[in-house]
């Protein structure tokens, strides 16, 4: 991306590349990183040694501007569980052209257990993003899958936002396609506004949950989520080998209470840099 300015040589625009790659193998009674990289801004930290490894990514940057370019991908090899957060939510910032990307892949062997966990992803006023999330699992792996979009730094009063959303995601088992979503929001704050996109909803999130019998998990996810109470309207259904839910919600806060409680119905728990 460059800037030309009158009599002056065109300004050219630095663009943050980066990288985190972890793969984690079961030791004994224990999950252990087996492998890290880490370039650019992410670093990858691990609080506290625990069952399952609790494994947190952090953007040293403080936050993803238009351009920008960041990957993760974790591989579980047979027998490892693993409870991957952040610290923080991720800030979106205001692009001045391109989109910012952000890759996720996920790969799990057969035993193999993940909770993907991110805090929320915070949308500013004219961010752009493009998401891609790709898991390749095993028929006899289990994952939980949480991620949650908020528009807008509603404590600063900004209620409506104008930002752009391309979310990508798919899932594989046993490399056979078994779950394909695609989300396209522009102008998101007034897209929100309508009935039947988000009904005045600041706050999304999707849950997306596979294992053998998962579908055993559906009646406890749907009570947690009536539990949850007014202020946030979810849905979640079960198909082969999976349980999906979405939830909408003006209010940030209430949003997260109900995905901390499905998580919580899905057999994990809420991860400790949650707060």
């Amino acid at each position: 991306m460059t800037n030309k300015v009158a009599g002056l040589c065109p300004i050219r625009r630095q663009r943050a590349q980066a990288e985190a790659r972890g793969a984690f193998a079961r030791v004994g009674e224990r999950t252990e990183a087996q492998r890290l990289f880490e370039t650019g801004g992410l670093r990858w930290r691990f609080p506290r040694s625990s069952s399952p490894c609790e494994a947190a990514i952090v953007n040293t940057g403080g936050g993803v501007a238009g351009g920008d370019s960041y990957r993760v991908s974790l591989e579980l090899g047979e027998g490892a569980e693993v409870e991957a957060t952040t610290p923080s939510a991720e800030r979106i910032y205001r692009s001045d052209g391109p989109a910012a990307a952000i890759a996720t892949r996920l790969k799990l062997a057969p035993g193999a257990r993940l909770f993907w966990l991110p805090q929320e992803t915070l949308m500013f006023e004219g961010a752009a993003l493009e998401r891609r999330l790709e898991v390749e699992m095993s028929a006899k792996a289990s994952v939980v899958i949480a991620e949650t979009l908020v528009f807008g730094r509603l404590a600063m009063g900004e209620s409506r936002i104008d930002a752009s959303l391309r979310d990508s995601w798919r899932v594989r088992r046993d490399g056979r396609l078994v779950f394909a979503d695609e989300t396209r929001l522009e102008h998101a704050g007034a897209a929100l506004e309508h009935k039947a996109v988000g009904a005045g909803a600041r706050a999304v999130a999707m849950i997306v949950a596979g294992a053998p019998n998962i579908e055993a998990r559906l009646p406890d996810l749907r009570a947690a989520l009536e539990a949850a109470g007014g202020g946030v309207e979810a849905g979640a259904s079960a198909f082969d080998g999976l349980i999906v839910a979405r939830l909408v919600s003006p209010s940030p806060p209430r949003l997260r209470a109900a995905l901390i409680a499905s998580i919580v119905a899905l057999g994990g728990r809420k991860p400790r840099l949650w707060g």
